[in-house]
């Protein structure tokens, strides 16, 4: 409104869904060339550096450390911090997982509808269907990933599956019907069923100790006696590759990777068979993001872990996945190998998920929603 000289968009597409952070960045560019401005832009993602930006100053510890043109900083960085930024980028893929391995977790015409209702009797004139009719099967120490744009269902999803959001259609978990258990019954199963959630910031208590944070779910599940917790806390802040003397700090004291490894140990020390992992680095920098994959990877290895590992980054998707499952509206319009929808996606709404997470093309087609 204010057609200024100068635009600073400080992470403006940080959290954003990969297509509406194409759309954003169209917009920006767009307003860029109609009124003449200068763009500063900020932001961890190297590939919208890449795409967008003409040059480019890398930052470390409040200086400089190298700027130029992008294609030249790209191409041959001169900085040991720019060549680790870029080092950083997902690039590999995961390792093969055991192809006859056992299912965990499988659900059949899974729906999680929630009531509109309306008029002074609130009656239910209509429904969301936030999952609608979904069927999955997942198999030990395999990772599923699961993709869609902001709204398409993927968190409801997983909640869900680990019964923190009632639904309609059978859950089994490992060979067990849970769909319709009590919470008194499904008590002994959660410490089976973890979740870390994306915010590592918004996810913690402020008010607890790093110990009473990883330890609660020990206490709530009567698991050991006090010195007994403290010696497994401490054995998992170590395997999350955090100092075990950090036990009786705040979260306020941590960097937001160092809280997602938190976060991580609170679910871990309970030795869970299945996780969901809900945008675990969506908040991120390029750099700490590759230190939570290659953990994960890790702990999968070490511990036999199924994972569920929503995102909206198709790159750290690929890094991960073994299975894909991608959602559009609360249901499933594709799912399969990961190799096989990275490589050759059959519907047009996956293909645009995958233009705009690689190539930041916003779909003109009408294939993604605006």
């Amino acid at each position: 409104a204010n057609e200024p000289d100068l635009l600073i968009a400080d992470e403006p597409t940080t959290a954003l869904d990969v297509t509406i952070q194409a759309q954003i960045l169209k917009l920006l560019d767009e307003l860029r060339s109609k009124l003449r401005m200068a763009l500063l832009l900020i932001t961890h993602d190297l590939t919208i550096v890449r795409r967008v930006a003409e040059r480019v100053c890398v930052m470390n510890r409040g200086e400089i450390v190298e700027q130029g043109r992008v294609a030249d900083v790209f191409r041959a960085p001169s900085h040991p911090y720019t060549r680790h930024l870029l080092d950083s980028e997902p690039r590999d893929r995961p390792e093969p997982a055991p192809a006859e391995a056992p299912t965990l977790i499988e659900a059949t015409d899974n729906r999680v509808w929630f009531p509109i209702k309306r008029g002074l009797l609130r009656r239910t004139v209509d429904y969301v269907k936030a999952v609608d009719g979904i069927s999955l099967s997942l198999r030990r120490g395999h990772t599923l990933g699961v993709v869609g744009e902001s709204g398409s269902g993927k968190s409801t999803l997983a909640r869900a599956l680990i019964r923190l959001q009632s639904s309609d259609g059978p859950i089994v978990f490992d060979g067990r019907l849970i769909q319709g258990l009590s919470w008194t019954a499904l008590r002994p199963l959660r410490r089976r069923m973890q979740i870390v959630f994306q915010d590592p910031f918004g996810s913690l208590s402020p008010r607890l100790s790093v110990g009473q944070i990883v330890g609660e779910g020990l206490q709530i599940h009567r698991i050991g006696t006090l010195s007994e917790r403290r010696k497994l806390i401490a054995a998992t802040l170590d395997e999350v590759g955090l100092d075990p003397d950090v036990q009786d700090r705040y979260p306020h004291e941590f960097s937001g990777g160092q809280r997602q490894r938190i976060a991580i140990a609170r679910a871990l020390v309970l030795k869970p068979d299945f996780m969901v992992l809900d945008e675990p680095t969506s908040a991120l920098d390029v750099s700490v993001q590759a230190q939570i994959v290659q953990l994960l990877r890790r702990l999968q290895k070490a511990h036999g872990l199924t994972y569920l590992f929503i995102s909206h980054d198709l790159r750290v998707v690929r890094a991960l996945a073994h299975e894909v499952l991608v959602m559009r509206a609360g249901r499933v319009v594709e799912q399969g190998p990961a190799e096989t929808i990275f490589a050759n996606p059959a519907t047009a709404y996956t293909r645009a998920l995958m233009a705009a997470a690689f190539n930041l093309e916003a779909a003109e087609t009408g294939a993604v929603a605006v």
